[in-house]
């Protein structure tokens, strides 16, 4: 018979997904042991595999739900109907709201990834590519002639390199709010790319001398 499940299941695995991010961004993926995270977690190792049959499996959930919750945050927040910079702020402030009290998340994020099976590492990516998609046509409606050119993504990802790594120097008591940090992105983007232009491709045809 099969075991039945309790009614805090779901948040005893939560609970245990956030205490191992915290875990895996400050120690290390390969120094957090099951052993040390059930202890962080006041569970046994025994019921830490009640949840969860390895590590791998672990960091898998601790990126998906991560990714998972910015994903919702980011479509609710998603308003074509706007005005294209206000839209894009809205965006970039909904973001940046996500990531408040999710700092080893988004650690465990960028670099554990890369860590996983190719399997895992592929469904992961796909979740990280809607994202990128949902920026990538906001920063097209702020720069529509950069649409359909080799510009947008470069910009989409250096949009995603201003918010991603804000964590690094981002404090909440400091001066700049996360809604003064999101209208600044927005605009260093709205006012970079307005005389951003591409160079149409030289033509690699010859004229010969008969032309």
């Amino acid at each position: 018979m099969a075991r039945t499940r309790a009614t805090d299941y779901d948040d005893k695995r939560r609970a245990i997904l956030d205490r191992s991010a915290e875990l895996f961004a400050e120690h290390g993926y390969d120094r957090a042991s099951m052993s040390k995270i059930a202890e962080a977690c006041g569970v046994s190792k025994a019921n830490l595999y009640h949840y969860y049959k390895d590590k791998e499996e672990l960091l898998f959930d601790v990126i998906r739900f991560h990714l998972e919750e910015l994903l919702e945050v980011v479509e609710a927040a998603d308003r074509p109907d706007l005005a294209p910079a206000d839209r894009l702020k809205e965006l970039v402030a909904a973001l940046l709201e996500a990531y408040r009290d999710a700092d080893a998340q988004h650690n465990v994020q960028i670099n554990g990834l890369r860590l996983l099976s190719s399997d895992r590492q592929s469904e992961l990516k796909a979740m990280e590519r809607d994202l990128v998609r949902i920026f990538s046509d906001a920063v097209a409606g702020v720069a529509p002639q950069l649409k359909k050119t080799k510009l947008l993504k470069p910009v989409t990802m250096s949009l995603f390199g201003m918010i991603n790594w804000h964590y690094l120097w981002f404090k909440s008591t400091g001066e700049v709010t996360r809604a003064d940090y999101a209208e600044l992105v927005s605009q260093l983007i709205v006012d970079g790319t307005r005389n951003l232009h591409v160079e149409p491709a030289a033509s690699s045809r010859r004229v010969s001398a008969a032309e």
